[in-house]
């Protein structure tokens, strides 16, 4: 039987941020990762939720702190606190709707203007199962995601298609990172770089490895 972990045990925490046009389906994208539940009256968030959930990856417990901001305009003043320490981010978009795709590249403008520009970022097209209303491709999301160095995919919250995926993906490569700094930091002897338990990882104490191991497409 597997030892009892306590939920304030991980050896990472990440903070992770959902962008993206009001009414793309970030809360219930957030909801159902983190308790597996979708909300049909769901209503537009105000100021800033969050909520987190722990992942074990590669034997380590990673604990996502996953941000979810209105995206209306009038809630702009919260913008340099709520991207401030992430480390990666979910770029959502509904598929039914092309104006939120066509400001996609305004929200990636603004996360890399507060934000290391190699921060880990993954393009989500939400809501494909309304499959008889789409108006952007997924040829058009993973154009835009392949010249702008994206992940991609495309997700369902209320059929729950790729949600697990997305955030899981997004983690795993900014564990990855973390690991290799820890390798690189080992191989030249110096001091380990290897965080606390339980500390906060910041794109922005050491902005160079992820130049170096920067996120491709998938």
């Amino acid at each position: 039987m597997a030892a009892y972990r306590a939920d304030d045990e991980y050896d990472y925490l990440f903070k992770l941020v959902l962008i993206g046009d009001s009414g793309v389906g970030k809360s219930n994208l957030l909801s159902r990762f983190t308790r597996n539940e979708f909300n049909l009256e769901s209503k537009s968030t105000i100021g800033v939720e969050f909520a987190t959930k722990s992942l074990n990856i590669d034997g380590k417990v990673i604990k996502a702190q996953i941000w979810d901001t209105a995206g209306q305009e009038r809630y702009r003043a919260i913008t340099s606190a709520y991207y401030r320490g992430a480390v990666g981010a979910l770029l959502v978009y509904d598929v039914t709707r092309s104006p939120t795709f066509e400001n996609v590249a305004r929200w990636l403008k603004e996360l890399r203007d507060h934000t290391d520009p190699s921060i880990v970022v993954m393009l989500i097209g939400n809501k494909s199962d309304l499959r008889h209303l789409i108006t952007v491709s997924t040829e058009d999301g993973k154009s835009f995601a392949e010249r702008e160095s994206l992940y991609f995919m495309e997700t369902s919250a209320l059929e729950a298609t790729n949600v697990d995926n997305a955030f899981t993906e997004v983690l795993t490569q900014i564990y990855h990172i973390v690991s290799k700094r820890a390798v690189e930091a080992g191989d030249h002897g110096g001091p380990s770089s290897v965080p606390s338990k339980g500390q906060t990882i910041n794109v922005k104490d050491d902005s160079s490895v992820f130049k170096r191991f920067g996120c491709c497409t998938n």
